[in-house]
């Protein structure tokens, strides 16, 4: 994949390793804008568990609190909000970058996929309603390339993915217009161990500053819990805590695995994204957020 003469400059990483901040200063030096790529962000409300970190933005952003919580917002919808953000920042003769770590989006747009909005299919789910969490998961691993892996721990997500790709097995893509995206891509990288503790502190931080209170409010303003576990991870084991499924304690430790499961599973997404042809720049999470701007300043030079 040719990196010359980048249109877009994307910066990808884990959950917690400091994409926003590197994104969001490397845009001010470019003048650029930022392209969020992270599919619970779209969610009006849902800004703790999320991690928007909207103070780090010292410039525009967009696709950001887009969509009302309760709402389900796909890859299909992203797409296509993408592309009137990146078209908008072009046309004002800025630099789109594009900053998350939902590796479905980000390739979705960079490999431009020709995407079918996929319709709810009521026969196939009344099919699939009698069937065990099991047993959906073996279903679903019988597809050969799989839309959808991010998080699919509950029972409505599996049914949702394996519609999407029953539906993708009987429809072929539709060949709309795309523009050729040449990106230039940063990732931000710390050794595992540093990650798993940066995770964890994370966590705590969040539920000392409101994150329980922020689903509560969800759940008052009339979303229901099960939509909220749908978004998974905060907003599962939160909803559960809240419900009276799990003490504070289980909720904790079970939320701080399967963020460091999901952590791991983002880092799969984007090493068989090396492998398939996308050029990663890698930058060393230790270095300070200057030096890490210069690397990637350096880089964008050197083109």
């Amino acid at each position: 994949m040719s990196i010359k003469k980048p249109n877009l400059i994307t910066v990808l990483g884990s959950t917690a390793t400091g994409k926003t901040l590197l994104a969001s200063n490397l845009a001010s030096k470019i003048d650029g804008e930022i392209i969020s790529a992270d599919s619970r962000q779209v969610y009006r409300g849902m800004d703790i568990g999320t991690g928007k970190d909207l103070e780090d933005y010292k410039i525009p952003y967009h696709l950001i609190n887009i969509v009302d919580a309760g709402a389900s917002y796909n890859v299909f919808e992203y797409q296509k909000d993408f592309l009137t953000a990146y078209n908008d920042i072009t046309n004002r003769k800025k630099i789109p970058v594009l900053c998350g770590g939902t590796g479905m989006y980000i390739e979705a747009v960079l490999k431009g996929y020709k995407l079918i909005k996929v319709p709810v299919n009521e026969n196939l789910r009344q099919e699939l309603e009698l069937k065990t969490n099991d047993e959906l998961e073996a279903i679903f691993k019988k597809f050969k390339t799989p839309h959808n892996v991010s998080d699919l721990n509950s029972k409505k997500r599996l049914l949702r993915a394996i519609e999407i790709e029953y539906h993708y097995t009987k429809n072929s893509e539709i060949d709309t217009f795309y523009p050729e995206i040449n990106t230039l891509i940063f990732g931000i990288k710390y050794e595992r161990e540093i990650v798993k503790k940066r995770i964890t502190q994370r966590l705590k931080n969040r539920l000392d500053h409101g994150m329980i209170d922020e689903v509560n409010i969800l759940l008052k303003k009339g979303i229901p819990s099960d939509q909220l576990i749908y978004y998974g991870l905060e907003y599962k084991f939160v909803t559960n805590y809240l419900l009276g499924n799990l003490t504070y304690d289980e909720m904790f430790t079970k939320l701080n695995i399967a963020i460091h499961q999901f952590s791991k599973r983002q880092m799969t997404w984007f090493r068989r994204m090396e492998r398939n042809g996308f050029q990663i720049n890698w930058i060393d999470g230790n270095l300070s957020i200057n030096e890490k701007i210069d690397t990637a300043l350096k880089t964008i030079d050197s083109l």
